[in-house]
């Protein structure tokens, strides 16, 4: 190799050193602007839900504003991994700690614990379990514990191999008995984000309470039934 085909090696090098580096700031700056978009979007959700009279449209507005919080933290991790994978220990804690930050106002009536493995998994895969996670929370919190029920839920992950299953469990008041509710926002979301894992859905009489475990195992089924009222 000549001197010359030298320099040009060295070059193309540099040029190329030059543009990673520059293309991981340019990433640093998107995630920093997606931070700041998701926490404005979140914070007028949250002082539009203090304001409005509606009871269903306050709901509505903090099931929003958990949502937008779920894909915050999401965000987070991935700013933080290295490599595309993501823990799920910690930002499942995260997670579950933003929620009981503002939807349970008593700590000693009710209680979120987190139990999961040291799993980590591809960033996409962790995106659609925090998803699930969000919506079978909120809809425990809305629902297993009315009045001034005390009790506890229970968020766990455990794998093996390529298996894996996710499960919320509470000892609220158990699944209603009313087979005629329609299937809500949480409902759909739930089945979607199951059938985009491959996953399946089971519910049960945790005795007391309610358990729903989603399941990515080498036998599929489906059956989803409690979220008519989310």
């Amino acid at each position: 190799m000549s001197a010359s085909d030298i320099t040009d090696a060295r070059i193309a090098e540099k040029l190329k050193d030059d543009m990673l580096k520059e293309r991981a700031v340019l990433l640093q700056e998107l995630q920093h602007r997606v931070a700041n978009s998701l926490q404005i979007i979140a914070s007028v959700l949250m002082q539009n839900a203090r304001k409005v009279q509606s009871d269903e449209s306050r709901s509505h507005l903090y099931d929003a504003h958990q949502r937008v919080m779920s894909v915050a933290a999401m965000q987070r991790q991935l700013a933080a991994s290295q490599v595309g994978d993501v823990e799920l220990r910690p930002y499942f804690k995260a997670l579950c700690d933003s929620i009981g930050a503002s939807m349970i106002r008593d700590r000693n009536q009710l209680s979120l614990e987190v139990n999961i493995d040291g799993s980590v998994i591809p960033a996409e895969v962790s995106i659609s379990l925090g998803l699930l996670v969000t919506e079978l929370v909120i809809n425990a919190l809305k629902h297993a514990f009315p009045g001034d029920r005390k009790g506890k839920i229970n968020v766990n992950y455990h794998s093996r191999g390529n298996e894996w299953t996710l499960s919320v469990v509470d000892d609220g008041v158990g699944m209603p008995h009313n087979s005629a509710a329609k299937p809500g926002l949480g409902s759909s979301i739930v089945q979607a984000l199951a059938a985009q894992l491959r996953a399946t859905v089971e519910i049960g009489d945790a005795k007391p309470g309610t358990a729903v475990s989603i399941s990515h195992l080498k036998m599929r089924g489906n059956s989803i039934a409690r979220f008519g009222a989310v």
